[in-house]
């Protein structure tokens, strides 16, 4: 069984930064995309950024030049360094993996989520 475990969420001052990890275990083949989410109360789940096999990257317009997301294929760990945080980045944070596994079956996988509060 494929299992996602998030690290690095907690409280911060506006302005600070924190660096989100999240690793994958089990049989896995390959990963194609690793994804961060996040939700606000009340509000829908939003795509935060992505990375693909490639390290190609792509981001929310809401973080660009603030987030940096990353990918250590080896250690199947996707990484999000969130600097210059905002009160509007408080959320719960979940990672998503896009997982082929050893016995070639492909889909997505979530992590529990970790909460990241933005508060002076």
């Amino acid at each position: 069984q494929v299992q996602l475990v998030e690290s690095g969420g907690g409280l911060v001052q506006p302005g600070g930064s924190l660096r989100l990890s999240c690793a994958a275990s089990g049989p896995i083949r390959h990963i194609y995309y690793m994804t961060w989410f996040r939700q606000a109360p009340g509000k829908e789940r939003e795509s935060v950024a992505r990375i693909d096999s490639g390290n190609r990257t792509n981001y929310a317009d809401s973080v660009k030049g603030r987030f940096t997301i990353s990918r250590d294929n080896a250690k199947n760990t996707v990484l999000l360094q969130m600097n210059s945080l905002k009160l509007e980045d408080t959320a719960v944070y979940y990672c998503n993996f896009d997982i082929l596994t050893t016995n070639m079956n492909r889909r997505e996988w979530w992590a529990q989520g970790t909460q990241v509060t933005v508060s002076s």
